[in-house]
């Protein structure tokens, strides 16, 4: 019996004592270490890939934003249209989509709506958008709901309508585009994308200079 005691005991001891070390190696020491990788050798994406403007955060370049007037480039659509997210406000606890199939009438009918809306917003006395330039990223949520890009397409068919609000030639917007058009990764993977808010943020400043 005493030494049945003694071995459990032992047996406990021993536990204990992994269980301590354990727990220092991977709950202390391991993550002070990736933390101090993530910190010296990725900075910006370890905090968040944030964005500042005028000396403030203002987002994060994975993160998209809605609100912006019609002065600005928008982002692709939420708050119902061409809605196929469960995020429709962009609210950052909340991502998914709906997975609504191709012919669900209420996706078509949000497409619809949503590919209207971009031509009417989008034209000017000088320039007429017709609705075979509209792309599907300018009427369709991301799958997230969080999307930060929209394609060269989308962007590039909003440059008469934000120069003509703001003051500015078409090709200073057009450079401005061009200049915030990001390629595939690594030259193949993805489609070219523009961020939205970093080109936003370029816009302001181009137009706080004129």
């Amino acid at each position: 019996m005493n030494n049945s005691l003694v071995n459990t005991a032992r047996l406990l001891g021993a536990g204990l004592r992994a269980l301590l070390v354990l727990t220092v190696l991977t709950g202390v020491l391991y993550p002070l270490a990736v933390t101090g990788v993530a910190q010296a050798a990725f900075h910006g994406k370890a905090n968040g890939s944030e964005v500042t403007a005028d000396g403030r955060v203002v987002g994060s370049s994975l993160i998209g934003q809605q609100g912006y007037s019609l002065d600005y480039f928008q982002p692709r659509p939420a708050d119902g249209l061409g809605e196929n997210t469960v995020n429709t406000q962009y609210k950052l606890l909340l991502s998914g989509a709906t997975n609504r199939s191709a012919d669900n009438p209420e996706l078509i009918k949000g497409v619809k709506e949503a590919k209207a809306k971009v031509v009417r917003d989008n034209s000017t006395a000088d320039y007429r958008v017709r609705p075979s330039q509209v792309p599907a990223d300018a009427v369709t949520s991301s799958g997230s709901g969080l999307d930060p890009d929209i394609s060269p397409r989308y962007a590039q068919i909003q440059v008469h309508r934000v120069a003509e609000r703001n003051g500015l030639s078409v090709a200073q917007v057009e450079k401005l585009v061009e200049d915030h058009t990001q390629g595939r990764t690594l030259g193949f993977m993805g489609e070219p994308r523009v961020n939205v808010l970093e080109l936003n943020i370029a816009l302001r400043e181009l137009v706080t200079r004129s």
